[in-house]
């Protein structure tokens, strides 16, 4: 299973899109600064996640995301649950 997710930095009051195979793993190496793009927003809290079979699925769903380039969307996206 390949999910979609979306993490969200209260210190820097930003969002980020990712795509990946294992969801807790990838939010402890967030967490732990090893990604250069959201090491200054640490602490990250896992706040929506879709998943896949494929990792192309997962992939291409990514991209539709960060393509709107809306946080109004993304914010649509967590809060419609």
């Amino acid at each position: 299973m390949y999910y979609t997710y979306i993490i969200y930095s209260e210190s820097k009051d930003r969002y980020y899109v990712g795509y990946t195979a294992d969801l807790g793993l990838r939010l402890e190496k967030h967490n732990s600064e090893n990604s250069k793009s959201t090491k200054s927003g640490v602490p990250w809290e896992m706040v929506y996640y879709e998943g896949y079979k494929l990792k192309t699925e997962a992939m291409a769903r990514e991209r539709a995301i960060k393509k709107k380039k809306s946080r109004k969307y993304i914010e649509w996206l967590i809060n419609r649950k």
